[in-house]
């Protein structure tokens, strides 16, 4: 890594973390229920478009470093748009205020719907007939 490389996360991590932060608002302020759809929705989208590109630029853990798209756009502007932190806040909060019962719903639909978002992801690149 060089100093681009620090550069480029580091916009892109400041615009993706403003991204999450408005679409989150916009998200709350349009459904405003006790479940974290803001939080679940961006961290959903943010896998399925990172797991889209990675295997649409055929990008490996070990390339993950030291490029262009993989700093600005995939480790900054992505890595700052998705949330493992505020995930994992949300599910305390909901725990204390709803019960349990709706914070194990909340982290269930984050992880599993997480995973399924980064298969979907793949999947879509694959259809278009690239990635390995």
């Amino acid at each position: 890594m060089d100093a681009n490389d620090f550069l480029l996360i580091g916009v892109g991590g400041g615009l993706g973390s403003l991204l999450r932060w408005q679409l989150g608002r916009v998200i709350d302020r349009l459904l405003g229920t006790a479940f974290k759809f803001s939080t679940l929705t961006i961290n959903l989208s943010g896998a399925l478009v990172i797991a889209y590109l990675s295997t649409l630029l055929a990008i490996g853990w070990e390339h993950r470093y030291g490029t262009v798209v993989t700093s600005l756009l995939l480790t900054g502007l992505l890595g700052g748009y998705t949330t493992f932190s505020t995930m994992q806040l949300d599910a305390v909060q909901t725990s204390r205020a709803n019960g349990h019962a709706l914070a194990v719903v909340y982290l269930v639909c984050s992880v599993g719907g997480g995973l399924l978002a980064a298969a979907a992801g793949v999947a879509l690149a694959r259809s278009q007939g690239v990635g390995p």
